[in-house]
C-alpha cells in the first residue's frame, strides 16, 4: 500500500524537530539535517499525468526520470476531491475524522449544500472540523509555520479547516510567487506552504492533455525550478498533489436532473459528479438504492451509508459526521459522471476534467523531494 497524504505534514514537522510527530515517510533519512522546508502543492498534478505532464516540464522530466530529487507516489484520501484532500493533508488524520467529505456536503438538520470552496463564516469551521491541525501543532511547538495563500482564499471556512494554525500571508496574483516563497523561507526556519490550483483548473475547463493545460504544467515546472535554485543549502522543497483526473466524454455523463426515476424520492444532492451523496425522502431509502443500482449498473458502485463507512473507504468515522454522508452513496467507476444540472451551477455540466472517484488515476499522487 502506498503511503498517503496524511504522513506528508506529520514527517515535514518530523524533520523540523516538533516532538511527537512521527516521520513515517522518512524524511529525515533521505533530506538531511533542514531548519526549513517549503511544501508546495500542485492541485491536479496526479501520479499517473506526471509522464505526460514531463513533455513540456523539464525539472519533472528529470525528477520522473530519476535524475533530480527523490520521487515517490502516495495517495490521497476519498473522495479524491481538493477539499478533503487540504484537510487531510493539514491534520494528517482520514475524511471519516476530520468531517470535510466531499467538495459539497449537506448540513445535517437542513436542506443546504455547503460548497466547501465557497464557505464562509456558516457552519464554523472549528465545529465543522474538529481536529486540531499540524500548522497549530508546529506553531504550538515554537516552529514558524507560514502559509502563501491567494487573497481570496484567507478568512475562508477552508482554509480555517485546513490550515488554522498558520501565519496567513496573502499573495496577489500578480506577484512573483516563486520569489515571495523563497523570500519567506530565507526570512526564518520552519515550514512555508504553497498552493497553484492552475493545472487543476485547466483540467476541468479545457480537458486533461488540452493545450491550455500543457501551458500550465510549462507555468508550473517554472515555478518549481525557480524555487530549486534559490533553495539556501539548509532548506528542503517538497512537491505532492491533492488528486489526479481524467476526462469524461459526453456519453459517460448522466443527468439525474433529467431522469424521473433517478430523481424519485431525492430530498438533497451533494457531493459532485464521481461521486453523489443523495439524502432521500423519510422511507425512500430503499426504492433509491435499488434503482440506482439497476440504472448505474457497470458505471457506478452504488451503497447505501452504512456500508460505505463499513468499506473503509473514509478511514475511521467520528459518528458525529455520519449524517453528512448520504442515505445513498454513488462512486463512479470508469470514465463516468452523474450530472445534478438543477442543483449545481450550469458551469459544472460544462467542465472535461473531473476527479473524486476511487481509480487509481484519481487517488494516486506524487511526492518529491528536492534539495
Amino acid at each position: 500500500m502506498p503511503h498517503s497524504i496524511c504522513e506528508v505534514l506529520p514527517s515535514a514537522a518530523a524533520l523540523l524537530g516538533v516532538p511527537d510527530a512521527a516521520d513515517t515517510l522518512g524524511l529525515t533519512a533521505s533530506l538531511g539535517a533542514v531548519d526549513r522546508v517549503v511544501l508546495v502543492l500542485v492541485d491536479g498534478m496526479g501520479w499517473h499525468l506526471l509522464p505526460e505532464l514531463a513533455d513540456d516540464a523539464p525539472l519533472l522530466a528529470s525528477v520522473l526520470a530519476g535524475a533530480t530529487g527523490r520521487l515517490r507516489q502516495l495517495s490521497c484520501t476519498f473522495p479524491s476531491t481538493t477539499p478533503t484532500s487540504l484537510v487531510s493533508l493539514g491534520t494528517g488524520v482520514q475524511p471519516g475524522e476530520h468531517g470535510i467529505l466531499g467538495f459539497t456536503l449537506n448540513v445535517p438538520g437542513t436542506d443546504r449544500v455547503l460548497s466547501h470552496i465557497r464557505w464562509r463564516d456558516e457552519p464554523p469551521p472549528g465545529e465543522w472540523q474538529p481536529v486540531p491541525t499540524w500548522f497549530e501543532r508546529m506553531a504550538h511547538a515554537g516552529v514558524s509555520a507560514r502559509a502563501l495563500l491567494p487573497q481570496w482564499f484567507i478568512g475562508s471556512g477552508l482554509t480555517e479547516a485546513a490550515y488554522r494554525g498558520a501565519h496567513f500571508v496573502p499573495t496577489p496574483p500578480d506577484e512573483a510567487y516563486a520569489q515571495r516563497l523563497t523570500d519567506d523561507l530565507r526570512a526564518a526556519p520552519g515550514l512555508v506552504y504553497g498552493y497553484t490550483p492552475d493545472l487543476d483548473t485547466a483540467a476541468h475547463v479545457f480537458g486533461v492533455g488540452s493545450a491550455q493545460w500543457h501551458e500550465a504544467a510549462v507555468r508550473i515546472d517554472a515555478l518549481l525550478t525557480r524555487l530549486v535554485e534559490s533553495l539556501p543549502a539548509n532548506a528542503a522543497l517538497l512537491v505532492t498533489a491533492d488528486h489526479g483526473g481524467l476526462n469524461v466524454p459526453p456519453d459517460a455523463r448522466i443527468d439525474l436532473d433529467t431522469d424521473p426515476r433517478l430523481k424519485a424520492g431525492i430530498r438533497v444532492v451533494a457531493g459532485e459528479p464521481r461521486v453523489r451523496y443523495l439524502h432521500t425522502q423519510p422511507g425512500a431509502a430503499a426504492d433509491v438504492f435499488a434503482t440506482w443500482g439497476e440504472l448505474l449498473g457497470g458505471r457506478a458502485h452504488v451503497y447505501t451509508r452504512d456500508e460505505a463507512v463499513a468499506s473503509g473507504m473514509f478511514g475511521p468515522m467520528d459518528h458525529r459526521h455520519l449524517p453528512r454522508i448520504g442515505d445513498v452513496v454513488v462512486v463512479c467507476t470508469g470514465e463516468s459522471a452523474v450530472l445534478a444540472t438543477e442543483h449545481e451551477p450550469p458551469e459544472t455540466a460544462r467542465l472535461v476534467g473531473f476527479h473524486g472517484a476511487g481509480t487509481d488515476s484519481e487517488m494516486a499522487i506524487p511526492l518529491i523531494e528536492l534539495l
